[in-house]
């Protein structure tokens, strides 16, 4: 059976202090959550840029890098399913990435997409690709496995009928480089996402894992604006959708919310998250 598991974007806000961050962890395996997925840019230093671009893209990483994440796991037993990554790092020093994801005993490290990328250029799409499969490579030298984690940008179209996304699926070598398939962005962007699903197959190493819906916060009756919502209770075919990603045999499922939570707190959102979690996956 595959990992239950939460993106570590969920939890920045709950886990500015070690008391708070293992109440966090303690509640999250009492939910029924096994796992946790590190991002590099929220478990070490980074420039302040890296929090102001995160928090503009409505995620903030609060202070979770002032923690001991080696000791928080090896106490709390969590199992790290992934750690995210950026290209250039994987590309200028692989040694470092490699070692870090040894450091948590996991195998995939993971590329979260391009920044200010224009994925309706064919040609870049095409030099993405060929960087992917040398990074995939360069992980794969030191047994760590390189997925690729999409978002809504890389639908868009290359030339006519053929989305950025495709074309990663074409010109990467599954020996070097697979995915981490994320539903909500594709379903966002319009795309009929299980079919997708059922072309990447055991492709899809990860499954990230997202509803989309309607929540109330004025007057009713009104055009409501769609957004993330806890597992059930938007409009997604989850059901059929961890089907086929348990079909395809993924090691992991993570859910990632990282705004809209119900009663704007991210712990009560995956506790209602885990109610499908602990039924489907």
């Amino acid at each position: 059976m595959p990992v239950k598991a939460i993106q570590m974007i969920q939890l920045g806000t709950v886990m500015g202090s070690e008391e708070e961050a293992r109440e966090t962890i303690r509640l999250m395996k009492e939910s029924g959550y096994e796992g946790i997925e590190l991002n590099g840019f929220m478990i070490k230093k980074m420039p302040p840029i890296v929090k102001i671009l995160t928090s503009l893209a409505g995620m903030p990483i609060g202070k979770t890098a002032k923690l001991d994440w080696h000791q928080l796991i090896r106490d709390t037993g969590l199992k790290v399913v992934s750690v995210h990554e950026d290209l250039g790092s994987i590309l200028r020093v692989p040694d470092e990435i490699i070692s870090e994801a040894r450091s948590f005993d996991t195998k995939y490290v993971v590329i979260t997409g391009m920044n200010r990328f224009d994925y309706s250029d064919k040609s870049a799409v095409l030099d993405l690709a060929d960087r992917l499969n040398r990074a995939g490579k360069l992980m794969q030298e030191g047994g760590i496995s390189l997925l690729y984690h999409n978002h809504n940008c890389e639908f868009r179209k290359v030339e006519m009928g053929i989305p950025a996304y495709e074309l990663l699926i074409e010109k990467t070598d599954p020996e070097y480089v697979n995915f981490e398939f994320d539903s909500y962005w594709p379903t966002e962007a319009g795309v009929d996402t299980i079919p997708l699903m059922k072309r990447l197959g055991t492709r899809m190493k990860l499954y990230h894992i997202n509803d989309r819906g309607t929540r109330v916060s004025g007057p009713a009756g009104q055009i409501l604006k769609s957004d993330s919502m806890e597992l059930g209770y938007g409009n997604m075919n989850l059901v059929e959708m961890v089907q086929v990603a348990k079909e395809n045999g993924v090691d992991a499922v993570v859910l990632e919310s990282h705004k809209n939570w119900v009663d704007k707190s991210p712990i009560k959102s995956f506790q209602l998250s885990a109610e499908f979690m602990n039924r489907y996956v």
